[in-house]
Formats: C-alpha cells, structure tokens, sequence
C-alpha cells in the first residue's frame, strides 16, 4: 500500500452527490470483481459521521500498489463518469501517514423478510413491525454509507463503512472486491 489515487466527484446539479457516489463506488466494485483484485483498498477521507450527518463524503481514495493501480485505472470502469469525476496522479504515500482499517459493517436495518417474520412472530401488522424497525436500529446507526445494487440479486443495499482508529503500524492483509478488509490497515493521512 505505498501509492494511492483520488478520485474527487464534480458537482453537478442534476445529480446528488450521494447518487454518484454509488455509481462510482458500483463502478469500482465491478472492476475489482472482473480484476480478481485483493490488493487495493479503499476509504473515504472526506468522510463524515453521525445519524443526520452520515455521509462518505465527495472523494474514494484507492490504495495499493503502483502496478496494480495502473492496471485499474486502463480498465474503461470510469466510462460514462469521467466528465463527472477529477482523477488525480497515482501518487506515493507519504512516509508520516497512520494506518486504518476501513471494513463494511452490517445493521438489522429492517429488510422486508426480517419485518415480516418479526410481523409473525408478535402477531402484529407490517406497519407496525416496520416502525419497531425503523425506531431500534436507525438512532444507532451513525456511519456513512454508499447504495449499491446487488450484482445478484439487482436488489438496492447500502453498504456501510467503518474507518477504524488510526494507528501507527500497518497491518497486511487482502481485500474483497469492494476494497474492504476485516483487518489489513490503508495508509491515513
């Protein structure tokens, strides 16, 4: 993980930047996969928290190896978006950076299979059940998020990101095809 690319969405008002955030994140996703790629990373260093906040903010910023960012960047991925993202130089990461993990991590947000076995279980209607839902899990839920699509199931998801707390080694590790780890570390900086 010594280099690492921005790429910084443009703002275009007839686009929210929530919504190009998870083209390009969707995007990405796909060229990982057809890459078979676990040695690139991700975070969101514009990243903000909270319940009425959460956001991952206008800028991905990938890491890993010169090499192995060069090949993704000749992949057409970015077609279509390039008029709506700046991509920056391939860059060296600087030698005073910290480390963190940055991992998905997943809620009991309510789906509608949970809320209708919950609907079930209680003898209660749907209604009801998705308020129960909506009041125990959304108050605790304070990281940022991206919408994707199910490359499955075409089914609309968000994916939540945690950025761990910054540490001043790194741990290696791979990572999956949404440039997430459970424990390798990115260079923070």
């Amino acid at each position: 993980m010594d280099h690492y690319i921005d790429l910084r969405l443009r703002p275009d008002p007839d686009f929210p930047p929530a919504m190009l955030m998870g083209a390009l994140y969707g995007r990405l996703h796909r060229a990982l996969f057809d890459l078979d790629a676990n040695d690139i990373g991700v975070s969101f260093p514009d990243h903000k928290t909270g319940v009425k906040a959460r956001t991952p903010g206008d800028r991905l910023r990938l890491h890993g190896k010169q090499q192995s960012l060069a090949q993704l960047m000749t992949q057409p991925w970015l077609a279509g978006m390039r008029e709506l993202v700046e991509i920056a130089e391939i860059l060296q990461v600087p030698d005073d950076a910290l480390h963190r993990a940055v991992r998905r991590r997943q809620f009991k947000t309510g789906n509608d299979s949970q809320v209708k076995r919950y609907a079930r279980r209680h003898a209660i209607d749907l209604e009801e059940a998705r308020a129960r839902f909506a009041r125990s899990s959304e108050p605790r839920i304070t990281l940022p998020f991206v919408s994707l699509n199910s490359r499955s199931s075409q089914q609309r998801f968000a994916l939540f990101v945690e950025h761990g707390e910054p540490q001043p080694t790194p741990i290696g590790g791979s990572f999956n095809h949404y440039g997430l780890s459970q424990g390798a570390t990115i260079p923070w900086f």
